[in-house]
C-alpha cells in the first residue's frame, strides 16, 4: 500500500501544481505545456483508480489533440496578449460573477461530502466483476446516462455551430462557389469543340479567329 500511496501523491502534487502554473504563468506556451503535464499526470491518477480507459482517452483526446491544438493555434496566430490585457479591467466584473458561480457549486459539492459521506456511494451503480473497464463504462454511460449523454452531445453540438458562425467571415476578394450555378452548367456551358488546323495550335487558331 505504500508504492500506490507514494505514486498518488507524486501524481496529485505535480497535477495541482502545473494546473496553478497554468494560470500564473505569463507565456500562454507555457501555460499550454504546463496543462499538458496536468493532463498526463491526471491519467496517471486515472490509472491508479483502474480506470484504464479514461486514462488513455485523456492522453490520447486531451494531450494528443486539444493541448497540441491549443499550442499550435497559439504559436501561429501570434496573438498580441498585451492589446488584450487592457480590457481586463472590463470584463472583470463578469468574471468575478463566474468565478463566484464556481465556488458556489465546489462548495455544495463539498458540502454533500460534509453532510452526507455515505452520497457518493448511493450515485454509482454496481459494476459487474466479469465485464472490463471500458465494457462497464460503456453499460453505465449508454443505459443509465444516455439522457445526459444526448444532452452533453448537443451542447458541444451547439457551441461547435456558433464557433463557426462567430469566426465566419466573408471577404469580397475571395471567390466563392455558388452551388445553384453548378447544377444549372450544362455540356454546352461546361466544354467547346473547336477545329483547329494541322500544324496550327490552338492559340494560333484564336488569334486567327480574333484577327477576322
Amino acid at each position: 500500500m505504500i508504492l500506490p500511496a507514494l505514486f498518488f501523491y507524486l501524481f496529485a502534487g505535480v497535477c495541482v501544481a502545473s494546473a496553478v502554473m497554468v494560470i500564473v504563468s505569463r507565456n500562454p506556451v507555457h501555460s499550454v505545456l504546463y496543462l499538458i503535464l496536468a493532463f498526463v499526470n491526471a491519467s496517471g491518477l486515472f490509472v491508479l483508480m483502474g480506470a484504464e480507459f479514461l486514462a488513455m482517452i485523456l492522453v490520447v483526446v486531451y494531450v494528443g489533440a486539444v493541448a497540441v491544438l491549443f499550442l499550435f493555434v497559439i504559436m501561429m496566430l501570434d496573438v498580441d496578449f498585451t492589446e488584450l490585457r487592457e480590457g481586463f479591467i472590463q470584463y472583470l466584473p463578469v468574471g468575478l460573477v463566474i468565478g463566484g458561480i464556481f465556488l458556489v457549486e465546489l462548495l455544495l459539492v463539498a458540502g454533500g461530502w460534509v453532510i452526507n459521506p455515505n452520497v457518493a456511494k448511493s450515485i454509482t451503480s454496481a459494476i459487474p466483476a466479469n465485464v472490463s473497464n471500458t465494457e462497464a463504462l460503456g453499460l453505465v454511460l449508454y443505459t443509465k446516462y444516455i439522457h445526459y449523454f444526448q444532452i452533453a452531445g448537443m451542447v458541444l453540438l451547439v457551441a461547435m455551430i456558433g464557433a463557426i458562425v462567430l469566426t465566419l467571415r466573408h471577404k469580397a476578394s475571395v471567390k466563392r462557389q455558388d452551388i445553384n450555378v453548378q447544377n444549372a452548367r450544362t455540356p454546352e456551358m461546361a466544354m467547346a469543340v473547336r477545329k483547329v488546323a494541322s500544324g496550327q495550335g490552338l492559340q494560333d487558331a484564336d488569334s486567327a479567329e480574333w484577327v477576322r
